[in-house]
């Protein structure tokens, strides 16, 4: 069963110079009981994305084409606000990057673990039964205690582990983690994604993990998403990915990934140009631009050409993409 199948979404936001082309014909999909990462540049879309599925994109934002569907019955791009409310929490769960931000610092951790589950008929004993068990499956010590405490008593992690708890209290179909460990440190880092791993396998939910950080992508993805400019470039199984990228704009993040590093360098690896300006989209392939093997080929929309079975690569120039150097 696919949990989340997005299929040829496209989202414009009205600016005063013009539409800019957010995503563009983005398609995906998210098995049941499956970590799918998604991974790119700052700009790539990624947040777009999320709000899209959310439906929370701002009020200058639009889906002009496409669909999100949600186990195979609900279109996301057209429910009603109620409908789409009902869904989010129950079915639909976030956890955001700023655990600082993702607690309320004024209403005590308890109280806030009960109010998510308002749409629960337990008592508010059975509710804080469940919230101390939560908080124990995330590695909160003294779990009983920390219901009377408020968020400014926790450190970042922990902090981190409870809106985790929180998100997966109501055991949601799917759930969606903005970046959860940008904030931490590397050993907090490793906490977080051995603790999603545990509790996805626990829960069988489906995990949608958005990062730029590619060695968390590694470790904790099953599949992999590359997005650039608003675009699916690249998607397969992690390994294939890692192991086989055939995307320029892949093979040139992967390179760009300072674990690679085999010696000492005064600058870490960068990969030239920018971005294009998404308000004048260029026709044809949007990393052209930025790309060597680029050639007159690469004015008109590449396929999604099938290297493996499950591994799509959006260029004209798969096969040669594979001898050049990611890095140059």
């Amino acid at each position: 069963m696919t949990v989340l199948d997005i299929r040829d979404l496209s989202v414009d936001f009205a600016t005063e110079s013009g539409a800019l082309q957010a995503l563009r014909k983005v398609s995906m999909s998210v098995p049941e009981n499956r970590i799918v990462g998604v991974v790119g540049e700052s700009g790539c879309g990624k947040s777009t994305l999320i709000n899209a599925i959310l439906g929370l994109l701002a009020d200058n934002g639009e889906v002009t084409s496409g669909e999100i569907l949600f186990e195979g019955t609900h279109d996301l791009t057209t429910l009603a606000g109620t409908a789409m409310r009902d869904l989010r929490g129950q079915k639909i769960a976030t956890v955001f990057q700023d655990p600082m931000g993702a607690l309320n610092p004024v209403l005590s951790v308890g109280r806030q673990m009960r109010d998510i589950q308002y749409r629960s008929n337990l008592s508010r004993r059975e509710k804080d039964a469940r919230s101390i068990e939560m908080l124990r499956k995330v590695r909160i010590p003294d779990a009983e205690q920390r219901l009377v405490q408020f968020p400014h008593e926790f450190s970042g992690g922990m902090k981190q582990r409870i809106a985790i708890a929180m998100a997966l209290m109501m055991e949601p179909s799917l759930l969606i983690a903005d970046e959860p460990t940008t904030a931490l440190d590397a050993t907090l880092e490793v906490t977080i994604i051995e603790l999603l791993k545990e509790l996805q396998q626990q829960i069988g939910c489906s995990v949608l993990f958005i990062s730029h950080h590619l060695g968390v992508i590694a470790e904790l993805c099953d599949e992999m998403i590359v997005m650039y400019a608003g675009e699916v470039v690249e998607s397969g199984t992690t390994r294939d990915v890692f192991h086989n990228a055939r995307h320029p704009y892949t093979r040139k993040l992967l390179a760009c990934d300072p674990a690679r590093l085999t010696h000492r360098a005064r600058r870490l690896p960068t990969i030239p140009g920018t971005l294009p300006d998404l308000r004048n989209r260029p026709e044809g392939c949007v990393f052209q631009a930025r790309c060597e093997l680029a050639d007159a080929t690469c004015s008109r929309m590449p396929p999604d050409e099938e290297i493996a079975p499950g591994h799509l690569a959006r260029c004209w120039h798969t096969e040669a993409s594979v001898m050049i150097g990611a890095g140059a």
